[in-house]
């Protein structure tokens, strides 16, 4: 066969073929049939397995096998598909120029998806030339041969689409960009084109080495780019014209809903990837170049509490992150502002409202009345002062969850403002601790008998509340020694509401303090334990004895020294008749039970119930009186007469002056008992039963305390703490010296600090106190050389 024969035979065979594929490409039926796909299959099956490219003598062209022959035979075919897609483009490219703006976009489409059909089929038709020729020529890395569908898609990408003059892309491109413009001007638009283009772009990219791995460079290089420069321009234009004209939360709202609106274009029709750069883009313009001025507006907007522009705000700047920093100081100093002025407005209306003080020493007139002196700005009301607090806080703690999503920058600040404002306000300018001892109070006060909230559950909460306050107390060493002062008491006068609720609060110290913290009080309870079974014992054994029913009902609170806030009086005290019997009683049965132990008695704790037989209704006693026990002994005098001079009370008592008035305060306040006249203390002043005694309660509280007495036993605390801190400074600088055994001045103070500011902060004279202590101790020494250095003493 010659070669014009040869010649002859691809033209036959390529005029079948383009025959065949020129209605798919140009849509003029509506498919393929079987048949027809068959016979265009077998036309490429048999021009590429023919052997006649080679001579008469059947030898091979050019040395070539009939493998050879077949090889370049394909080489032909795919060279005239070439030819024939770039014609059947050129064909489109004139018709394209033609269109603008969005006729071109729905041409490109149109045809986009005409082609590519089109080309699906082709690529099937030439099937064998793929597996075969084509492959081979990839095998042997030929990197501008590629299957056919590929091919397709080159073809349209370098003649048709490219990038550079002569081709559409540019046109296409600009024509998508005034499309998205529109509907960001609020146009309505036929999305499905814009979604095709970015289809057709993503298409295109092919990996040079591999054209089996798509890559995304077109879609980057023609699409991505251009748009996110053209929305760049359209939101700079935009947000400064908005917010020259508008107010900054009409512009927040304006930002917000452009940046939803930009993340659900990408959900509608364009690349996952472009998520990134685009919304990137979008905070830049809109959040970023606007900063200053969204900040500014900040202070406003917790002005007025307006909760949803706050949490508007926050998702905004939180997508600039280093623009937040500026509004947490901004909502420290805030939060710390609101709360020094809740405290503020608690001190004045304590001031404002008079309260009844009884008066301790004899005035001239002797007026026993209550003197209406206003109170001090630290006598503010526990509750008062605690709700004070927790509003703010519970407020601005909200505030955070919701309006700032908890982020923790902002709770952070809320933490420092709050542990300010607890520690530092009006209250607080004369003594440091008073937010813990009015905390301590406070718990006290819900703890005990008589508490206005009486639901378990409720005073769960509130007990959680405070101690959300608790974690803010700098001095935790003076809530506990109050906390453990009240709890004796409560426990002593069997006042507790509930003992689980008391055991959950010590649960909750615990947990925040460590068991170090709870020691004592654990100890205290498992005290009152012990002297329960005791009490019942004692009872037993009483029982059995023949005297049982001349002894009164007695229990008795036994508790070990180092574990109780508990101090004996300096007064002496005669234990009415009435009772010595069962004192001595007791007295037996416990040394006998525990040999090696001494009882101390605390006459001034314990508490009486009297009855009060002078006083008769309808042949009934009445009232009982309740009473401590030093109420009691002077009391059970007036068996004996009816009227007593202060010096002859304090004659059968005992009880020193002091000690004899304050006792004798309560029974007159009460009007138990009448005085004579209106010196109390005086020796001569005489005192007798009032037998008109009326009182609308038949259970009648005599024992009330002097305000001097209560503000004693508070400075009495306050020394107590002060020793125990000074003991806990020098313990603190001695384990800090033993382990370094040489430290500047300085250091050891700031170490010091750091050691003890979860209990309390201590002061640097406190500190510098201790350490002149510990010189004098010997447990330390200064340096001879450097005077500023210590040294440790083993």
């Amino acid at each position: 066969m010659s070669y014009g024969a040869q010649q002859s035979d691809l033209a036959t065979t390529w005029a079948q073929l383009e025959a065949g594929i020129d209605p798919i490409m140009n849509k003029l039926s509506d498919g393929l049939s079987y048949k027809s796909w068959m016979d265009l299959y077998t036309t490429i099956y048999n021009y590429c397995t023919s052997s006649r490219m080679c001579n008469h003598n059947d030898e091979p062209i050019n040395g070539s096998s009939s493998n050879r022959g077949a090889n370049l035979m394909g080489a032909d075919l795919y060279s005239n598909l070439k030819t024939y897609l770039k014609e059947h483009l050129d064909a489109l490219k004139v018709k394209a120029d033609q269109q603008m703006d969005e006729d071109l976009l729905t041409f490109y489409t149109r045809e986009w998806k005409r082609y590519t059909t089109g080309t699906t089929y082709v690529h099937h038709i030439f099937a064998y030339l793929n597996r075969h020729w084509v492959k081979r020529e990839i095998d042997e890395g030929h990197k501008t041969i590629y299957d056919v569908y590929t091919l397709t898609l080159v073809t349209w990408r370098d003649h048709f689409f490219g990038g550079g003059l002569g081709t559409i892309q540019p046109k296409v491109m600009d024509a998508v960009l005034k499309l998205i413009e529109k509907q960001r001007n609020g146009e309505t638009i036929d999305s499905s084109i814009v979604n095709s283009i970015v289809d057709s772009f993503v298409s295109l990219g092919l990996d040079e080495n591999d054209s089996t791995k798509p890559t995304l460079d077109v879609y980057k290089q023609f699409f991505e780019t251009p748009f996110i420069a053209k929305t760049e321009e359209y939101y700079k234009m935009e947000s400064e014209r908005f917010i020259s004209e508008n107010s900054i939360i009409d512009y927040m709202k304006k930002a917000e809903s452009r940046l939803a609106e930009e993340d659900n274009r990408v959900q509608m029709y364009l690349h996952s990837s472009s998520q990134k750069p685009l919304i990137l883009c979008c905070e830049n313009v809109l959040i970023r170049n606007h900063t200053g001025p969204i900040q500014e507006e900040f202070q406003n907007l917790l002005d007025q509490d307006k909760l949803d522009d706050l949490s508007r705000m926050y998702g905004l700047l939180s997508r600039v992150p280093e623009s937040l920093e500026k509004l947490r100081l901004t909502f420290e100093v805030h939060v710390r502002k609101q709360g020094l002025s809740a405290i503020e407005k608690v001190a004045e209306s304590a001031q404002a409202a008079p309260e009844g003080e009884e008066d301790e020493e004899d005035e001239p007139k002797g007026k026993l009345a209550a003197s209406a002196a206003p109170k001090k700005a630290g006598d503010v009301d526990s509750k008062t002062y605690v709700d004070a607090l927790l509003a703010v806080h519970q407020k601005y703690s909200s505030l955070v969850e919701t309006a700032f999503r908890g982020e923790t920058g902002f709770g952070a600040s809320l933490d420092r403002a709050c542990r300010e404002f607890v520690n530092r306000n009006i209250v607080c300018e004369k003594s440091s601790s008073k937010s813990p001892e009015l905390l301590a109070k406070h718990c006290d006060s819900l703890l005990k008998k008589g508490s206005k909230i009486t639901d378990e559950h409720e005073v769960e909460e509130v007990l959680n509340s405070v101690m959300t306050l608790f974690k803010y107390v700098e001095d935790k060493d003076v809530f506990q020694k109050f906390y453990q002062k009240q709890l004796a008491r409560r426990l002593v006068n069997q006042l507790s509401a509930n003992g689980d609720t008391e055991e959950s609060m010590i649960n909750k110290l615990k947990d925040a303090c460590g068991f170090e913290f709870t020691s004592k009080l654990q100890r205290m309870f498992q005290d009152v334990a012990l002297s329960k079974d005791l009490n019942d014992q004692f009872k037993e054994q009483t029982a059995r004895s023949a005297e049982k029913s001349d002894l009164p009902d007695f229990q008795i609170l036994v508790g070990g020294t180092g574990q109780w806030p508990l101090n004996a009086t300096t007064t002496k005290f005669n234990i009415p008749d009435d009772l010595l019997k069962t004192y001595e009683k007791f007295q037996s049965f416990y040394q006998h039970k525990f040999s090696g132990r001494k009882l101390n008695w605390l006459f001034h704790l314990g508490r009486a119930e009297i009855r009060a037989n002078f006083v008769k209704q309808n042949g009934k006693i009445p009232y009982t009186f309740l009473t401590s026990t030093f109420q009691m002994g002077v009391l059970l005098q007036f068996n004996a007469a009816p009227s007593y001079t202060f010096a002859e009370l304090q004659t059968n008592t005992s009880l020193d002056p002091a000690t004899l008035k304050s006792a004798l305060f309560g029974l007159i306040k009460s009007k138990a008992l009448i005085v004579s006249n209106e010196k109390t203390s005086d020796p001569e002043t005489r005192y007798e039963i009032n037998k008109a005694f009326k009182n609308k309660k038949t259970r009648v509280k005599v024992d009330i305390p002097m305000r001097a007495e209560q503000k004693a036993e508070s400075d009495e605390t306050h020394k107590g703490i002060e020793d125990d801190r000074s003991m806990v400074i020098q313990a603190a600088i001695v384990r800090i010296m033993k382990t370094r055994k040489v430290m500047q001045n300085q250091l050891l103070v700031t170490e010091t600090i750091d050691q003890l500011k979860a209990r309390f902060r201590p002061t640097v004279p406190a500190i510098k106190k201790c350490i002149d202590m510990l010189l004098e101790k010997e447990y330390i020494e200064r340096m001879e050389e450097q005077r500023d250095m210590f040294q440790y003493i083993a």
